[in-house]
This record gives C-alpha cells, sequence and structure tokens, in this order.
C-alpha cells in the first residue's frame, strides 16, 4: 500500500530549493552520524537507543521532544518506502509532491544529511485546493506527519481532477454526525486550551516555543494532544471520541497511555487520559469505570450573532 507524508525541508521551508534541485528529501535532528548500519523495523527500537543521543546534543530537549524527533527520523530514514509520496511546502502557499525512489543516505556535513532520493513530480498542490480537513492535517507540527487517510483525495489533486469531499471511511464510526462536528475540535482546543478546565492543571507540551503535542506520534498512531502538568508530574493523553464506537475509543487511548509510560514518562511521572465527546455515552463510562486515571469530559457548542 501507497502511504503519503507531509515533510517539512528545515524550519519554515529553508532548505525546500535545495531539496528539489538536488532530487531529495532530508532530516537532521543533531545526529550527525551516517545511520545506515542502525535503522531497526521498529521506530521504537530506534528511539530507545537515540533518545539519549538527542537529548545529549541538543541542550535542554526533553525526553518528550527526542521522542518525537527520533521518531520523524526513523519514518525518513527507514519507514517511508520506495514508492511512497510526499508533499512538502516550499514557503509559497504551494506543496510540492514527490515519489519517494532511494534508500537512506548520508550527507556527511550538508544540510538535512539524513536522506531519500526524491522524483519530484510536475503537479503541485495549492493549500487552498486541499479539503479543510486536510489542510489541518498537513500544517500540524513537526518534520513529518502522515497523511494516507486522505489518500483518495490526494490522488485526485495530483491527478489533476476535483477532489472527492470524503467524510470518512473509519469502520469504526457509528455517529457520523458527532465525527463532523468534532474533526474540528482538535485545533479548537489547541488553539483556546486556557479557557479549558484542563488548562488548570495541565499545558499542552511545549519545547522552545512550539507545541509539539499535539498528534504526537506513538507505536499505535498519533494521539490527540499530549499535555503535562504545570509541576511536570503528570502526562496526560486527550483522545477525542469523534463518533467512534466506545470500545475503539477505549482501546486506542489504552495504547497511547501504555506507550507514553513505557517509553517516554520519566521515572516520576505518571500517566493520565481524558476522552472528550459531545453526547453523553452510557457505554462509554461504564468502560472506564474499572480505570480510574481516565476520564470523560462532554463539550458544548453555543452561537452568538453580533450585529456588524
Amino acid at each position: 500500500m501507497k502511504n503519503f507524508y507531509r515533510i517539512m525541508l528545515g524550519s519554515k521551508s529553508k532548505f525546500a530549493g535545495e531539496c528539489l534541485e538536488g532530487g531529495y528529501i532530508g532530516a537532521d535532528y543533531g545526529i550527525a552520524l551516517d545511520l545506515s548500519n542502525k535503522l531497526p523495523e521498529q521506530w521504537k527500537d530506534f528511539n530507545r537507543v537515540f533518545i539519549p543521543v538527542v537529548m545529549a546534543n541538543i541542550p535542554g530537549k526533553t525526553k518528550v521532544g527526542a521522542g518525537l524527533a527520533c521518531g520523524m527520523l526513523h519514518t525518513v530514514c527507514k519507514g517511508m518506502l520506495v514508492g511512497d509520496v510526499v508533499l512538502c511546502p516550499d514557503g509559497t502557499g504551494v506543496y510540492r509532491v514527490g515519489e519517494v525512489t532511494g534508500e537512506y543516505e548520508y550527507a556527511e556535513g550538508q544540510n538535512l544529511p539524513h536522506r531519500r532520493g526524491v522524483r519530484w513530480l510536475d503537479r503541485p498542490i495549492p493549500r487552498a485546493d486541499m479539503s479543510e480537513a486536510m489542510q489541518n492535517s498537513a500544517g500540524s507540527i513537526g518534520t513529518v506527519c502522515r497523511l494516507t487517510k486522505y489518500a483518495d483525495e490526494l490522488e485526485q489533486l495530483i491527478g489533476d481532477r476535483p477532489a472527492a469531499r470524503i467524510l470518512t471511511t473509519d469502520p469504526t464510526i457509528e455517529d457520523p454526525s458527532a465525527f463532523a462536528m468534532e474533526k474540528h475540535l482538535e485545533a479548537f482546543l489547541v488553539a483556546n486550551w486556557n479557557q479549558t478546565q484542563l488548562a488548570q492543571d495541565f499545558e499542552i507540551y511545549e519545547e522552545d516555543g512550539e507545541v509539539i503535542g499535539q498528534q504526537y506520534q506513538t507505536d499505535s498512531g498519533p494521539l490527540d494532544i499530549l499535555a503535562v502538568s504545570k509541576d511536570r508530574k503528570r502526562l496526560l493523553v486527550v483522545e477525542l471520541k469523534r463518533g467512534r464506537a466506545s470500545d475503539a475509543v477505549v482501546g486506542q487511548i489504552l495504547r497511547y497511555m501504555g506507550y507514553i509510560q513505557s517509553e517516554i514518562a520519566e521515572a516520576d511521572q505518571t500517566v493520565e487520559g481524558v476522552i472528550i465527546a459531545l453526547r453523553e455515552d452510557p457505554k462509554l463510562r461504564r468502560a472506564i469505570q474499572m480505570v480510574p486515571s481516565i476520564r470523560f469530559y462532554r463539550y458544548e457548542v453555543s452561537f452568538r450573532l453580533t450585529e456588524a
């Protein structure tokens, strides 16, 4: 199966020109080392070895930040397969599209030294042509984000055909109306976190002024929001129900929490969870009744008209 990824080519796409001219994508993260024989199949095995390296090489880098960096680096170097498609913003509001053509190479002393060969296609995609949902996903923080769930839309955009607006193909969705409401909730929560009850005790994980706790990568997929208590002793996994079946949501958040506890949390940190949904859900409440570390919140939407 072909996968699709958004790749940032340096901060604010500053190396996009070099990559387009040179026919490659790349990453850095302060690891000045040829990784050719150091890329296990599983990225969490890579993380165990290189999280301490990143933390040692980049002063002030937290374990959470180092985990994110290592996961993204492994994706670029190993996780992407030949034939996968990358979308790279060029700094002008346009995403350049390329097909991965080569295995990992190390360019010692160069910008973005951890590289993959790419054949750039003459099919740039203006951000404005994307659906709103894909715009939100493609604009997420970090070097790498996966866009495969928008494969149908991307195939049509790259093929220069009008893109179909697909609500969802997720088989666990049992409430399409709630899904439609909640597809924008994550961005709203991040932008308005300080206005929520959760902000009394927690803040979304940031590093160097950049939010890294949104769509934080785990071995079960990206969790919605990762927050940390103001005393840095508690990590909070926030998962939006998105109209999904209760069992699917509870299972997912437990997997995320398990990953954060075993791979990311410091020895003195505990991990908690929050599930947020549009409607009251007795099945979900029953499912988490025996898991005191998970809480359930409903959100409410209100509208007000103001005369212009």
